[in-house]
């Protein structure tokens, strides 16, 4: 409790955890992290009659406090799950290095050697955090993790703002701070499995099973993986077996299911499957009209466009855009996000003059660059007969 007194008046405070996965379903608290530039320490969540509501009071609740994370999705699902909300406010180091730097997902150890020239021991790296007692070297390495993010963070944001690209975050940060991201709903489990075709009937098996299995594995506990793999579900999905018995020849699955309770509920959800309705059909994605050769060539140029520009300005070209935003760009494609906003301003108007015939590529001094083709003088000349004049 004084701890959390003491760290609520703070303008931030950075914060990791440790946990264990690998053989559940609900990731396990091991341990929690929190400092700031003049303290840290690690809280031990399975201590005995520890309270951790002042902790997560100040993580949650506190909005006087920035909560500092690094790749913090992980971090951030185990407290969404301990108090049905997110860190708030909240900042991550990854995510903001993609607008000073062109790292697309920085690891930690890397952040810290290159704000601060040190190279982490990671002999800690793949301790089990669930074992006690834990090592003092343990201990250290854990701590150390928000030790350095809080040297680290006022670095990047006075970058951030000597930049003005702090505003080029805010979706990302939103998407990090929104709870239903971290919620797995059995009745939409089945969205997050690769889907091929649109038919009714298999898409509503597909949806049956994955909620199924979502809620098997939540109630014991376990990967949803070790009930059945995506690949397994969707096979079932698009070729259901006529009976228990058949269970056996479908790969990935123990024979015993022929035979087992497990098998009995997963036929009686096909039996009990409905097509899919209509109003959930998956969205029709438009990728425009198909490419062809030239179409290819068109988009391979944008995505060269791309890197030259994230290398211009120092920015991870994920933040920019997509590869396949390039496709559909190539292809005719409008209502894109590259063609909106700051990414608009930044990259989606060049990129837009290269489809439209408006920038031409150039090397000058041995460099790549845009030139538009208002600053050049185009010198017109026959066309050989091998080549397609204009």
């Amino acid at each position: 409790t004084e701890l959390c007194e003491r760290l609520a008046k703070s303008e931030f405070v950075a914060v990791d955890t440790e946990f264990m996965r690998e053989n559940t379903y609900w990731p396990e608290l091991c341990l929690v992290q929190i400092g700031n530039t003049e303290e840290a320490a690690a809280v031990d969540p399975m201590a005995p009659g520890i309270d951790l509501k002042p902790l997560l009071d100040l993580m949650c609740d506190n909005e006087d406090v920035l909560k500092v994370f690094h790749a913090g999705g992980q971090d951030v699902e185990i407290i969404v799950n301990l108090t049905g909300k997110t860190p708030h406010p909240i900042f991550d180091t990854q995510i903001a290095m993609m607008a000073i730097s062109q790292s697309e997902q920085i690891g930690y150890a890397n952040l810290v050697e290159t704000w601060m020239g040190l190279t982490i021991d990671k002999g800690a790296r793949f301790t089990d955090w669930s074992r006690r007692p834990l090592t003092e070297r343990q201990i250290e390495y854990a701590i150390g993790d928000v030790t350095h993010l809080a040297t680290i963070f006022p670095r990047i944001l006075k970058k951030l703002i000597k930049t003005g690209r702090g505003l080029w975050l805010n979706a990302e940060m939103e998407k990090l701070a929104d709870p239903s991201n971290y919620i797995t709903d059995p009745a939409v489990a089945w969205k997050r499995i690769r889907q091929a075709g649109r038919n009714p009937q298999v898409l509503g098996r597909m949806k049956a099973l994955a909620g199924w299995r979502e809620a098997e594995a939540q109630h014991k506990n376990i990967p949803r993986g070790r009930i059945m793999r995506d690949e397994t579900l969707a096979d079932i999905a698009g070729h259901p077996p006529k009976s228990q018995g058949d269970l056996a020849k479908v790969r990935g699955l123990s024979p015993a299911w022929k035979d087992n309770d497990i098998g009995k509920r997963l036929m009686k959800v096909l039996a009990e499957a409905e097509p899919l309705p209509k109003d959930e059909m998956p969205e029709k994605i438009n990728h425009g009209a198909p490419l062809g050769k030239e179409g290819a060539l068109v988009a391979d140029l944008l995505k060269l466009l791309l890197k030259i520009r994230a290398r211009e300005i120092d920015v991870a070209s994920r933040l920019l855009t997509r590869a396949d935003e390039m496709e559909s760009l190539a292809a005719g494609v409008r209502d894109l996000p590259v063609l909106q906003g700051w990414r608009f301003d930044v990259f989606g108007k060049d990129a837009l003059d290269l489809v439209e015939g408006k920038l031409a590529f150039a090397v000058e001094r041995g460099k790549l660059k845009m030139t538009h083709i208002d600053d050049v003088v185009i010198a017109e000349v026959d066309a050989p007969d091998t080549m397609a004049a204009e």
